[in-house]
């Protein structure tokens, strides 16, 4: 395939998903500091395990919540699946209502995850990414020069393994693919309710480090930061289990390890949106350009002849 085509192919590819990849690309840079606000949370204050379970039974009595979501640094509980407002720990009534920082992340997340509400219109954009990065590859290697057209290109070579590990590990994330090291342990029978399973991960973890508790795939897991990584435990009645690393998750959420990953991956949103915006403002510039007439053509050839 010659040069022009795939350059062709490459521009129309960038035309048709330019609005989805910039809504994902600048919620992937919110996203990119979640792991920070998280972490910067923990050990502030400490949760007791007994308020926790007092508040879902208190919110919750039918047990329909499928899971729970602590936010440490503010002090809130989220009880999801139930419709319940968010839960301020401290008085133990809903929180006040308001916009925060918090309230901006799971924006993001949900927008990042579902843009309008559907999913794949998230996976088909980031495969349009994908091979937008390939086609910049077999373009081949290009000369660095002082101009938008450089920029553009030199930023795609010298972040490629950044930019083409996010959205290789999206995809595996929205096609179930782990690539974990080991077996995930038995389930232990039916899953705990959400309150016998908040004290069995408090009997063994300090509560403002876990982000969230909950049913998944027919069972209890517990989400915990340890060492500015967060980890994924099993809990059932045997216990809390520490659960094979998904490493595509660790990798694009940048939580295997918290003060190296934010960072790069908020380098990393941030070369993919210069790549989308000098590649959309190169053919804005070769469309507004005013096609020249023969008589400053022939001018040109001139000067150029002698």
């Amino acid at each position: 395939m010659s040069k022009p085509l795939l350059l062709t192919v490459h521009r129309w590819i960038t035309l048709v998903f330019a609005l989805p990849l910039l809504a994902i690309i600048a919620t992937g840079l919110i996203l990119s500091f979640e792991p920070l606000v998280q972490v910067s949370g923990i050990g502030e204050a400490a949760i007791d395990s007994g308020r926790i379970v007092e508040l879902v039974k208190r919110y919750d009595p039918d047990a329909r919540a499928r899971g729970l979501a602590i936010d440490a640094g503010a002090q809130r509980m989220t009880l999801q699946g139930t419709g319940v407002p968010v839960i301020d720990l401290t008085t133990g009534e809903p929180a006040p209502a308001g916009f925060g920082l918090r309230d901006l992340l799971l924006w993001a997340r949900f927008t990042h995850e579902r843009l309008l509400g559907q999913a794949w219109l998230v996976t088909s954009s980031t495969v349009a990414m994908v091979c937008l990065m390939v086609l910049g590859i077999l373009m081949g290697l290009p000369r660095l020069r002082n101009s938008l057209s450089g920029w553009h290109k030199g930023t795609a070579w010298f972040a490629l393994p950044l930019i083409l590990l996010s959205p290789l590990t999206g995809l595996c994330l929205a096609f179930g693919l782990t690539f974990q090291s080991g077996a995930a342990p038995a389930g232990g029978g039916r899953a705990l309710p959400l309150a016998d399973a908040v004290r069995m991960v408090a009997a063994s973890h300090d509560l403002s480090s876990v982000i969230s508790i909950g049913a998944r795939g027919g069972r209890m897991m517990a989400r915990i930061y340890e060492d500015d990584e967060l980890r994924a435990y099993a809990v059932n009645s045997s216990g809390v289990i520490a659960l094979p690393r998904n490493w595509p998750r660790l990798i694009h959420e940048g939580n295997w390890s918290v003060l190296i990953a934010s960072p790069l991956n908020v380098a990393t949103s941030i070369a993919l949106l210069t790549l989308l915006s000098t590649g959309l403002l190169i053919w804005a510039r070769r469309k507004l350009r005013k096609p020249r007439s023969r008589a400053q053509q022939a001018a040109t050839a001139a000067i150029g002849a002698g």
